[in-house]
């Protein structure tokens, strides 16, 4: 502000609604009109004697070229009149500024930081343009930019919570694990040299990755992909990394055991439902019956089992040894099975 590059405007909410309704009512795109750039000492204070709190835009020339070269995208031009106005970066008092806003307070950051590459989604590209005016405002050098694809969703829009993920922690409670999902991620808007290779960690992808292998385009989450990458790495996970993954899934069911008496009991569940998981959350269907006291059927088991034959399996011991399913030990010493009933 002392340099003349930025200044308090009082516009009100209401004086800002009704110019973006002028301007949308004649097909314009709304901005704001820097009404408040020169204004007179006089006026301001009248402006503070009406009691309107001010906000500090900082100047945008309407006629400046913004360019940068983007490791992503190449050379990137910005004109300065579609940035929308006079850019507000921060509130006001009347004794001084007052709280930064995103454009202004992540450039002091990024230079507090020592900031080299800002990598982040196309989305921000207006916002990179904004950035390095305020970067030469302060007389500091800009990082390098590079902004990737956004993740789209199946119908080609941007993932939203809307498609049902909101959160990291919602992928873990889905059945997800780390090293899958960080796998697949890596393989949005990215693709490694040699295109057969669909499995790697993220050190395997650290030592491929070069931003001229980021596609441009927007990559659609696919949650086929997904389930089958993290399929692949629950099917090649040792047994008692497998078995401290699912217990969190099994005791959530409500299911009841001693995780640590009876630990070799659950490898061996572990062991035999392995190959079928994509989600640690089958888990807990596949193993149900393993757990509970009574067993319930669908018509169409009730119809097999009522065959000729069959019904002498009824025991829930007998379908074990038939399956070759783990008998369950209720300490390390005594094996045990427990009572159950079958529903019919």
């Amino acid at each position: 502000m002392d340099k003349g590059l930025a200044y308090r405007c009082y516009c009100t909410t209401a004086e800002l609604e009704e110019l973006r309704a002028t301007q949308t009512a004649k097909g314009e795109a709304p901005r704001y009109d820097n009404r408040h750039r020169h204004l007179t000492a006089e006026q301001e204070s009248a402006y503070i004697a009406a009691g309107r709190q001010p906000v500090i835009r900082f100047k945008i020339d309407d006629q400046e070229t913004i360019t940068w070269t983007d490791l992503v995208r190449g050379a990137m031009h910005w004109q300065g009149q579609d940035l929308g106005g006079d850019m507000v970066v921060a509130r006001a008092t009347p004794k001084g500024i007052g709280q930064p806003l995103y454009n202004l307070a992540v450039v002091v950051d990024d230079i507090d930081l020592k900031i080299t590459h800002v990598i982040r989604g196309e989305d921000h590209i207006a916002n990179t343009a904004k950035q390095i005016l305020l970067y030469k405002a302060l007389g500091q050098d800009r990082p390098e930019f590079s902004h990737t694809p956004l993740i789209l969703n199946h119908e080609g829009r941007k993932l939203s919570k809307r498609d049902g993920v909101t959160s990291i922690a919602d992928f873990k409670e889905m059945g997800f694990i780390a090293p899958a999902l960080a796998n697949y991620m890596t393989l949005l808007g990215w693709s490694p040299p040699d295109s057969t290779q669909e499995i790697f960690s993220l050190t395997e992808a650290a030592a491929q990755f070069d931003f001229e292998r980021v596609n441009k385009a927007g990559a659609k989450f696919d949650w086929d992909k997904l389930d089958w990458l993290n399929s692949q790495y629950l099917h090649q996970m040792p047994i008692p990394e497998l078995t401290d993954l699912l217990i969190p899934y099994w005791q959530q069911a409500g299911y009841e055991f001693d995780p640590e008496a009876e630990r070799p009991w659950l490898e061996q569940i572990a062991t035999l439902i392995a190959p079928s998981l994509v989600r640690l959350t089958d888990a807990v269907e596949m193993s149900q019956f393993l757990f509970t006291h009574q067993l319930t059927f669908t018509a169409e088991a009730q119809g097999h089992l009522s065959q000729d034959g069959v019904r002498s399996l009824y025991k829930l011991s007998s379908i074990k040894s038939l399956l070759g399913l783990p008998g369950r030990r209720n300490s390390p010493r005594q094996p045990s099975i427990r009572p159950s009933r079958i529903i019919n």
